[in-house]
């Protein structure tokens, strides 16, 4: 049985994780992490240097704000860690970087199986498409969800981009600009509202033409799965290294 530790456990997603490994045998949560000390059926601590016993993995549902200490404990202790957070600076990005030299270290803005078939559609798409089309990225969230656009949307531009045979620029915000689309151009728009659990389409808009590809969460526990399979994944994994879910899927297939 491997022994798990939610970081960011009194959080919506961190509830949801421990409701997913509740329900599999072959996983103990051990311990939490979070500044909210709200009861749960393990021990929950506010610093992650105060949990003493053994852990397989850390999955991380937390904030970027948790990065460090999660990262100092991880290494001292050598456990791996999932981090399914998003809104990591490019600072902070390095720092993951760097403690993947370390340790194995999972990472990806999407832990759905299903965004993950879509990254590669889009690949594929916009390898054929080139730039015959404008492409397009409309993502949708709840109106808790802080940063923007999504980690998710980020993760599709970045599929797009590198399938395409020029530099490309991704632009966030329009509303001042006073100039044609240019060619090159990857827009990403953000809705925020309600309860959205989270919507990404990818729009390949051509002349006389328009291909859409959608994904729809119909709940968090897609998520929560994904990152439970993916703590599995890297409990055991030997070597450290930066892993996603490329690496997941490949062992699965």
């Amino acid at each position: 049985m491997q022994k798990i530790i939610i970081s960011g456990c009194n959080g919506k997603m961190g509830q949801v994780v421990e409701s997913i490994c509740a329900a599999d045998a072959d996983v103990e949560v051990v311990a939490g992490f979070d500044v909210n000390q709200a009861t749960r059926p393990y021990p929950v601590y506010v610093s992650p240097a105060n949990f003493t016993g053994e852990a397989d993995a850390v999955i991380d549902f937390s904030s970027p704000k948790a990065l460090d200490g999660l990262l100092a404990f991880c290494l001292e202790r050598k456990v791996p860690v999932v981090l399914a957070t998003t809104g990591y600076s490019q600072e902070q990005l390095a720092q993951i970087d760097e403690a993947a030299k370390s340790i194995p270290v999972f990472r990806s803005g999407n832990m759905s199986l299903g965004i993950n078939v879509l990254l590669e559609l889009v690949k594929k798409a916009a390898a054929i498409l080139g730039d015959s089309v404008d492409i397009e990225v409309v993502e949708q969230h709840h109106n808790r969800k802080v940063d923007a656009p999504s980690g998710t949307a980020l993760m599709i531009a970045d599929a797009a981009a590198s399938a395409l045979e020029y530099d490309v620029e991704y632009t966030c915000d329009r509303h001042e600009r006073r100039a044609p689309r240019p060619k090159n151009e990857i827009g990403i728009s953000s809705v925020r509202g309600g309860t959205i659990v989270g919507v990404h389409e990818v729009i390949f808009a051509g002349r006389d033409e328009v291909i859409e590809i959608k994904h729809t969460a119909m709940s968090r526990e897609i998520f929560a799965n994904g990152a439970v399979r993916a703590a599995k994944f890297l409990a055991r994994q030997q070597a450290p290294g930066l892993y996603n879910m490329e690496h997941l899927v490949s062992e699965s297939e």
